[in-house]
């Protein structure tokens, strides 16, 4: 009787530190907004969202799209986010202006994923000359012509130039505005399915590399967050995995998360290069950064910014470690 007796204060006591233990607390989570675009080239960012793989890696995540590169641009600048995908000119550029920004990861390179666009009569860059060309400035639009434009003696002096979003440059091409128009995926997939006489005139893949995509985050955010940037990272390289992987669905994700369909953007995924971490690893601190100083030098010629920045300072791969 006494053991039992013994037995069942040991249960109560037992029972009672049970009671005022403190609940097991859930994995802290932080907080990031990263600015996007629909383009292709930053898919695996909604693969992400959709497969659930920023909770693994104890990331809150919040997408926050726009329309323009001026919005995004100004978002991130502002503070009003964490991370952005932006062109590589766009971060040199925001750099050169003094944001705190750290270049993380190179996303993909464009090939035949931005073009000039023309009507039938127009055969060459040469035929552009006192045309008018629509176009959103400060943009990979703006840098592919202004390359095209360079490397066949002309500037945008020659045309007449039509800025407007890349959205409404094929629109603008198709209803018979202007006869030329630059853009990008989807909407050069968009203007061939409603016009087959419409057709490519210069491509990203004139110049390798020049049209590429990067994720930048806060470098006063980085900082404080190390394990958060490269838990952005691991999300990206595993949602790129599984786009490999499940090509036909990571399509149809990306597919409408950009307001169109997977058949449509067929040959628009075919014109687009994605970068891994281990190709990061490799290509961040050798030779993407060749390509990022001609990106630069480019960008610095037709005037996105008024001088080069320190790109050693622009491009930490220590994070990828």
């Amino acid at each position: 009787m006494k053991n039992l007796f013994v037995v069942l204060g040991v249960l109560v006591i037992t029972a009672m530190l049970g009671a005022c233990a403190s609940p097991a607390q859930p994995a802290a989570t932080t907080k990031v907004r990263i600015g996007t675009q629909p383009w292709i080239g930053y898919g695996p960012w909604w693969i992400a969202k959709e497969k659930g793989m920023f909770e693994k890696y104890e990331l809150q995540a919040e997408l926050v799209d726009f329309i323009e590169d001026k919005e995004v641009n100004a978002a991130f600048a502002s503070g009003e986010m964490e991370a952005a995908n932006l062109a590589t000119h766009t971060a040199i550029k925001l750099f050169s202006a003094g944001v705190d920004l750290k270049l993380v990861l190179l996303e993909d390179v464009s090939t035949s994923a931005d073009a000039i666009m023309a009507e039938g009569s127009i055969t060459s860059i040469a035929d552009l000359k006192g045309k008018k060309v629509a176009y959103e400035e400060g943009t990979t639009s703006d840098l592919l012509l202004n390359y095209a434009l360079m490397q066949n003696g002309l500037s945008l002096a020659d045309v007449t130039p039509v800025p407007m979003p890349a959205s409404d440059a094929g629109t603008a091409l198709l209803t018979g505005n202007v006869p030329v128009a630059v853009t990008y995926e989807p909407y050069i997939s968009e203007v061939l399915a409603q016009n087959n006489a419409l057709k490519p005139l210069y491509l990203a893949s004139e110049r390798p590399g020049l049209i590429s995509d990067v994720l930048v985050v806060n470098g006063k955010w980085a900082a404080a967050n190390p394990e958060a940037v490269k838990a952005l990272l691991k999300v990206w390289d595993e949602a790129l995995a599984f786009y490999n992987t499940n090509p036909d669905e990571g399509k149809e994700i990306i597919a409408k998360a950009v307001g169109s369909s997977a058949a449509d953007l067929e040959t628009a995924f075919d014109g687009v290069e994605f970068y891994n971490l281990a190709e990061n690893q490799s290509a961040l601190t050798s030779e993407f950064a060749a390509t990022i100083q001609d990106v630069a030098e480019v960008s610095l010629s037709i005037g996105l910014f008024n001088e080069i920045p320190d790109l050693a300072k622009l491009v930490d791969g220590s994070f990828l470690k």
